[in-house]
Protein backbone atom coordinates (compact mmCIF):
# COMPACT_ATOMS: atom_id res chain seq x y z
CA UNK A 1 0.00 0.00 0.00
CA UNK A 2 1.17 3.28 -1.03
CA UNK A 3 1.89 5.50 1.84
CA UNK A 4 -1.04 8.85 1.15
CA UNK A 5 1.97 11.05 2.61
CA UNK A 6 4.64 10.49 -0.07
CA UNK A 7 2.53 12.65 -2.90
CA UNK A 8 3.21 15.60 -0.19
CA UNK A 9 7.01 14.81 0.15
CA UNK A 10 7.81 14.84 -3.43
CA UNK A 11 5.92 18.40 -3.48
CA UNK A 12 8.18 19.18 -0.94
CA UNK A 13 11.65 17.77 -2.41
CA UNK A 14 10.73 19.23 -5.60
CA UNK A 15 10.84 22.72 -3.95
CA UNK A 16 14.27 21.57 -2.28
CA UNK A 17 15.49 20.42 -5.81
CA UNK A 18 15.89 23.52 -7.64
CA UNK A 19 17.58 22.61 -10.61
CA UNK A 20 15.20 19.35 -11.00
CA UNK A 21 17.77 16.87 -11.12
CA UNK A 22 16.57 14.63 -8.96
CA UNK A 23 18.77 14.94 -5.81
CA UNK A 24 19.36 18.24 -3.34
CA UNK A 25 23.10 19.59 -3.06
CA UNK A 26 23.80 21.42 0.10
CA UNK A 27 23.26 24.81 -2.04
CA UNK A 28 19.78 23.73 -3.08
CA UNK A 29 19.30 22.72 1.10
CA UNK A 30 21.15 26.14 1.88
CA UNK A 31 18.46 28.22 -0.45
CA UNK A 32 15.57 26.23 0.91
CA UNK A 33 16.90 26.37 4.65
CA UNK A 34 17.29 30.38 3.94
CA UNK A 35 13.68 30.29 3.06
CA UNK A 36 12.67 28.68 6.40
CA UNK A 37 14.90 31.49 8.37
CA UNK A 38 17.49 29.14 9.46
CA UNK A 39 21.04 29.19 7.01
CA UNK A 40 24.26 29.27 8.72
CA UNK A 41 26.66 27.07 6.70
CA UNK A 42 27.51 24.86 10.24
CA UNK A 43 23.35 24.01 9.95
CA UNK A 44 23.22 23.22 6.21
CA UNK A 45 26.75 21.00 6.86
CA UNK A 46 25.12 19.41 9.99
CA UNK A 47 21.60 18.59 8.20
CA UNK A 48 23.41 17.41 5.04
CA UNK A 49 25.39 15.26 6.80
CA UNK A 50 22.22 13.83 8.94
CA UNK A 51 20.30 13.53 5.74
CA UNK A 52 22.72 12.15 3.01
CA UNK A 53 22.87 8.66 4.92
CA UNK A 54 24.91 7.37 1.80
CA UNK A 55 27.71 10.09 1.89
CA UNK A 56 27.73 10.78 -1.84
CA UNK A 57 27.16 14.94 -1.14
CA UNK A 58 23.78 14.83 -2.37
CA UNK A 59 20.24 14.19 -0.93
CA UNK A 60 17.98 11.58 -2.89
CA UNK A 61 14.58 11.26 -2.91
CA UNK A 62 14.55 8.23 -0.67
CA UNK A 63 16.99 9.41 2.01
CA UNK A 64 14.77 13.10 1.95
CA UNK A 65 11.70 10.37 2.24
CA UNK A 66 13.25 8.76 5.31
CA UNK A 67 14.04 11.95 7.01
CA UNK A 68 10.55 12.88 6.61
CA UNK A 69 8.89 9.78 8.16
CA UNK A 70 11.71 9.70 10.86
CA UNK A 71 10.71 13.94 11.24
CA UNK A 72 7.07 14.15 10.48
CA UNK A 73 6.46 17.55 12.83
CA UNK A 74 9.21 18.91 11.76
CA UNK A 75 8.12 18.37 7.60
CA UNK A 76 4.74 19.24 8.97
CA UNK A 77 5.84 22.79 9.78
CA UNK A 78 7.69 23.04 6.72
CA UNK A 79 5.15 21.78 4.44
CA UNK A 80 3.43 25.14 5.33
CA UNK A 81 6.19 27.54 4.11
CA UNK A 82 6.55 25.49 0.94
Amino acid sequence: MADPNMSEVERIFKQFDANGDGKISSSELGDALKQLGSASPDEIQKMMSEIDTDGDGFISFNEFAEFHRANSGLMKDISKIF
